[in-house]
């Protein structure tokens, strides 16, 4: 119960401060293209409304032209944050969340190594965290703007959690296993290579509602912010464990 107290304490120190930095990060890189990306998402969204409203006035369609509006109607209504204090109060919540749930898994990850760690080792591990959770994936499936057309959820989701358990796995054979014979190197490499081949879901047509150009800046923001959020959270995750767990373990 006190080796818990401790990891508990070490997650919510490491996590909330790498979360508090990242959200900065974030309104500085993502956040301004996510706006300028929702400006095109609702202008593509007016065009489609206007339309599907002159289809329908053009078929004499008035049972179809109340449901279309209706339906527009409702999703007019759906529930999003604010700009301004509400939305960042809301990436707030979300990223220091997130630097908790990840802070837990790398101090567990830590104390089952049994290997003295201190905040340059934390760098290390987080670097591979982010390899691991954000590059690997991202290689099939990169980060999306608003208004850009997805594959299928599930299908998206299954292979997200594959391709981290397998490039995971394949990371720990080359690092991490002592003296690895040659097989090992070559079943790690099949491990990370595998997802890649078989190749991540795609939708049957690419659409987005914002400009390529502005979708290559998202992507390069999302990896820089991403890079900076688990070198940091790497290095106060060990620090963290260095300074409360390892004096129990």
């Amino acid at each position: 119960m006190q080796m818990f107290r401790r990891l508990f304490i070490a997650a919510a120190s490491a996590g909330l401060l790498s979360g508090l930095f990242v959200t900065l990060v974030h309104n500085v890189t993502t956040v301004p293209i996510i706006l300028q990306a929702e400006v095109f998402e609702r202008a593509a969204e007016e065009q489609s409304a206007a339309a599907d409203a002159a289809a329908t006035e053009e078929g004499h369609d008035h049972d179809a032209a109340g449901q279309s509006a209706e339906g527009h109607a409702h999703d007019g209504e759906a529930w999003e944050p604010q700009d301004g204090f509400e939305r960042t109060a809301f990436t707030a919540l979300a990223d220091l969340l997130t630097g908790i749930g990840f802070a837990l898994l790398l101090l567990a990850v830590y104390a089952v190594s049994g290997r003295a760690i201190d905040w340059r080792q934390g760098v290390y591990w987080g670097l591979g965290g982010f390899v691991v959770f954000i590059l690997a994936p991202s290689i099939g499936l990169p980060p999306e703007l608003p208004g850009s057309a997805v594959a299928d959820l599930t299908a998206r989701q299954i292979w997200w959690v594959a391709t981290v358990a397998l490039t995971a796995g394949g990371l720990g054979l080359l690092f991490y296993v002592r003296e690895p014979k040659p097989l090992w190197v070559v079943v790690a490499l099949a491990m990370i290579v595998v997802p890649h081949a078989i190749g991540a879901p795609q939708p049957a047509e690419y659409a987005a509602a914002a400009p390529e150009a502005l979708q290559h800046r998202f992507v390069a923001a999302t990896m820089i912010a991403q890079l900076l959020f688990w070198a940091a959270l790497g290095l106060l995750s060990g620090y963290c464990y260095k300074r409360f767990v390892a004096p129990a373990v």
